[in-house]
């Protein structure tokens, strides 16, 4: 279970350092777009990776 908060906390962070880059974006800064995007793509596999890691717990909580 640490490890889903682990991994959730990481999410977090990651989200919050867009916040400002996704402000920059909207005002015409097209740097912060690129940012932005490559960001959101790491996000979008971090949450893939919670995901197959929160199945994964919840299968060996049933086996035992």
């Amino acid at each position: 279970m640490s490890d889903i908060l682990d991994r959730w906390s990481e999410i977090k962070v990651l989200v919050e350092t867009l916040e400002l880059d996704v402000h920059k974006n909207a005002t015409g800064n097209a740097s912060a777009g690129v940012r932005v995007r490559k960001g959101l793509r790491a996000l979008k596999k971090d949450v893939g990776d919670l995901v197959k890691l929160s199945i994964e717990e919840d299968k060996s909580k049933k086996q035992k």
